[in-house]
């Protein structure tokens, strides 16, 4: 059997943003801009509740399931097509930019490179309640 760890990441979904910039006399010092930075730290915070005693080595899955708000101009028949998963989110952040955020999190902590994720799963869709569910499991030799 192989082993599962899961977190709820609670919250509008961050995307991973584009570095920023800072000169440090001679250097130039990359950094996440804080938003992001925050958010990998909550990730982060949540997923060493059910960590593994030493990060992951090896092929991994990866499910993601991203949940936005439904915005607040939707209509009622829309709003109970939203929650009912009928309408599905179309608009930024992409699945792509929110997913990277999250695997550089678990980086360290799940595992040892988000290089290890092999397969993955993601989706977005509406919800009352934003947040990311995450789930990282052992990859199978299935071929």
């Amino acid at each position: 059997m192989s082993n599962l760890y899961s977190i709820v990441v609670y919250g509008e979904p961050v995307p991973q943003g584009r570095p920023r910039f800072r000169h440090m006399g001679a250097r130039v010092i990359a950094y996440d801009p804080k938003k992001c930075r925050l958010y990998k730290e909550a990730v982060k915070d949540e997923a060493r509740l059910n960590a593994p005693s030493a990060p992951l080595e090896g092929s991994l899955t990866m499910t993601l399931r991203i949940y936005h708000k439904i915005p607040k101009s939707a209509s009622r028949a829309k709003l109970e097509r939203m929650n009912a998963g009928f309408i599905r989110p179309t608009t930024k952040p992409d699945i792509d930019n929110v997913q990277k955020a999250v695997m550089d999190a678990l980086t360290g902590v799940w595992y040892v490179d988000d290089s290890q994720i092999v397969e993955s799963h993601v989706g977005k869709w509406y919800s009352e309640n934003p947040r990311v569910e995450v789930t990282v499991e052992e990859a199978t030799d299935e071929t």
